[in-house]
């Protein structure tokens, strides 16, 4: 088996033609260098270079053996650069898991800035809710998450990624979809409610309660879907109203009108989140990422 050593020095003598020369670029006497070459060749058993007085020049053999070799010490240095970076946390792999609605911009933007930074990075993206999502960062089943969180559990901590504010999300046909301005959040309160259970998102769920609660009234959750889009695609066919982030009502389309709130509820709707205390090199680089881009978009 060839050495990488062997093939610095073949590489050193092929592109030089020249032995002394050679040496000198190897830091190196001559001596060692030719006996270096003439062991190579005897434990190759052909020859790679045509010697005389005057010349050094590659025979055919030495010619293909010559690409190989640059193949070998490429492939050494790669390697001695990927340990590298595994070794300050720049190589390994990242498990993200994120809930559906960052997956059309927040998600994209934080993925394209780490891996322009660490493209050795290994990724495994998962879809979420927000309520596994803190159970499996806690079982240690993912590094990080996307989800709907306003603040800390035990264990863990969090920074916001995308505030929000909720609108009300209204069928085409509803009597109040025709009007213009704010709209005041009690004038719903006889409608059909398309709800999202707590079991799916607690925290999500509850901010919708309180908005309702604040607004003198509780809703009557007639239908219940498993996730944002599904209860706007719900309220689009007609069954109901409900409460939804303003960038995802921006994101969907049909069958529905968003009308703003009078009295203005915000939310944190998106956090990253990991496990408390000092984080590992890749997943402290993903947070810092995902905190300027959060900052970027602010």
């Amino acid at each position: 088996m060839v050495e990488v050593r062997q093939a610095r020095y073949f590489i050193s003598v092929a592109e030089e033609l020249h032995f002394g020369r050679a040496a000198e670029r190897l830091n190196m006497s001559q001596p060692p260098l030719s006996q270096a070459i003439l062991q190579l060749e005897r434990q190759l058993g052909t020859d790679l270079l045509t010697r005389s007085s005057r010349s050094v020049l590659l025979t055919d053999a030495g010619k293909l053996f010559l690409d190989e070799c640059r193949l070998l010490v490429q492939a050494s240095e790669r390697a001695a650069e990927v340990a590298a970076r595994a070794k300050s946390g720049m190589a390994g792999t990242l498990r993200i898991g994120s809930v559906t609605s960052a997956f059309d911009r927040v998600l994209p933007e934080v993925l394209e800035r780490f891996r322009n930074d660490w493209p050795d990075v290994e990724l495994q993206v998962s879809e979420i809710d927000t309520h596994h999502g803190r159970d499996r960062l806690l079982r240690r089943e993912i590094d990080v998450a996307i989800i709907r969180q306003p603040g800390s559990d035990r264990g863990l901590t969090s920074v916001p990624l995308r505030r929000d504010r909720f609108v009300v999300a209204i069928p085409a046909s509803h009597p109040l979809a025709g009007e213009q301005g704010a709209v005041d959040l009690a004038r719903f309160r006889d409608d059909s409610w398309v709800w999202l259970p707590r079991a799916i998102s607690p925290d999500y769920h509850d901010e919708m309660v309180a908005a309702c609660r604040q607004a003198g009234f509780s809703p009557q959750a007639r239908h219940f879907a498993n996730s944002i889009q599904s209860q706007l695609a719900m309220v689009g066919c007609g069954l109901g109203v409900t409460l939804a982030p303003n960038s995802s009502v921006g994101a969907v389309h049909g069958g529905f009108v968003g009308r703003e709130l009078s009295q203005r509820v915000d939310l944190v709707e998106l956090s990253l989140v990991s496990r408390a205390g000092e984080p590992e090199p890749i997943t402290k680089h993903f947070i810092d990422c995902a905190q300027q881009t959060a900052d970027g978009r602010n």
